[in-house]
């Protein structure tokens, strides 16, 4: 055993199956006190992201998790050794690739002042990467790794972008109304080519994430989005995000307007919370969580109708038996999942003023399509 691999080693035993503050101290020492050490450590951190790969985390979860649990010099970290392990890495699809793109800039706050606040930095993030449990693997379909990009689907965010970048009303309505009826098109267009010419094609899942604060009512959100476009969703409350099981199309849908009613939603309720505070109130917390909570509720039954009305007799076939592969996902992925009741809804003026801001949001019932 070299030493610079004994270096690592003691400070792992120190600091890495030890939560104490004292351990991690002498881990980051005998670390700060090695400059020979510092490949090795570099390459055991790319066998705890490709650890993690295996238990069927992703780059944008892992990312997630290290913003929320540690700060902005262990998220950079955690970047450079995500970056650092692609190429002993196989191709895992599109929706992984962007992901990667998505990464934080290389050049952000990766070192901090000295060596030893370097490496206890690095031996948290590793402590966090060693516990992260086993999650269910989101292997992309076998014929997505080489499907090209959709001009319908690059139409349609860019619509939505001009939607909730515009400051009038009717501009951003119009706008909306037609990214609605290009997902619709997009989506029934990709079931009956399907269904004339069965394929490899197959229901796949992605994680959404859905972050605190007032993260039981976004995830209420994300599931009428899924239900409305022909998925499913699954809330992981620990780790704040969504699976949300489906075919591409119907994911790439669920994923653009989710986001798109999300600003919205925030929008609105900065405006709304703005009037409440002129008025003389100051209880914005449970505002705030009644207002996403009817909100939520309200975009969930104008996307329900919309839904239920652009479905012609002659698709229901086609829609049933894409369901059905969906929820057979559903289960092999959760075999097991519980209900939740959405709590510390409260404030009826929160509540109105929320259920109001669903009525203008830019979600209209899609025309039929025949």
């Amino acid at each position: 055993m070299s030493s610079e691999t004994s270096t690592v080693e003691r400070a792992f035993r120190a600091a890495l199956y030890d939560d104490s503050d004292p351990g991690l101290d002498t881990g980051a020492s005998l670390l700060a006190a090695d400059p020979g050490a510092d490949a090795e450590l570099a390459r055991r951190g790319a066998e705890l992201v490709a650890a993690a790969w295996r238990r069927g985390w992703q780059p944008a979860d892992v990312v997630r998790l290290v913003r929320r649990e540690l700060d902005d010099a262990h998220v950079a970290l955690a970047a450079r050794l995500i970056r650092a392990q692609v190429p002993d890495d196989r191709p895992r699809g599109r929706r992984w690739a962007a992901q990667l793109e998505e990464l934080p800039a290389p050049d952000g706050p990766a070192r901090v002042a000295d060596r030893f606040s370097h490496a206890t930095a690095v031996l948290e993030l590793y402590r966090l990467l060693l516990r992260l449990p086993a999650l269910e693997p989101l292997e992309e379909p076998r014929q997505e790794q080489h499907r090209p990009a959709s001009r319908m689907l690059t139409r349609i965010r860019a619509l939505l972008a001009k939607a909730e970048a515009t400051g009038y009303p009717e501009e951003a309505e119009a706008l909306s109304a037609k990214a609605q009826e290009l997902m619709a098109r997009h989506s029934i267009d990709e079931a009956l080519l399907a269904a004339g010419a069965p394929s490899a094609d197959a229901p796949g899942a992605c994680r959404i994430g859905v972050e605190p604060p007032y993260e039981q009512a976004k995830a209420v959100l994300l599931d009428a989005v899924a239900t409305a476009n022909h998925c499913r969703a699954v809330w992981n409350e620990p780790f704040a995000f969504s699976t949300v099981v489906g075919f591409e199309p119907d994911l790439e849908a669920v994923e653009l307007l989710y986001t798109s009613l999300l600003v919205q939603a925030t929008h609105a309720m900065t405006k709304a919370e703005a009037a409440q505070r002129a008025g003389g109130r100051k209880r914005t917390k449970t505002f705030r969580q009644s207002f996403l909570a009817a909100y939520a509720h309200r975009v969930g039954e104008r996307l329900a109708a919309a839904a239920e009305a652009q479905v012609t007799q002659d698709l229901l076939p086609v829609l049933a038996t894409r369901d059905i592969a969906v929820t057979d996902r559903l289960e092999n992925l959760f075999p097991e999942t519980t209900t939740t009741r959405l709590r510390g809804v409260s404030d009826a003026a929160g509540w109105t003023e929320g259920a109001r801001a669903a009525d203008r949001a830019q979600v209209r019932a899609r025309p039929r399509l025949d």
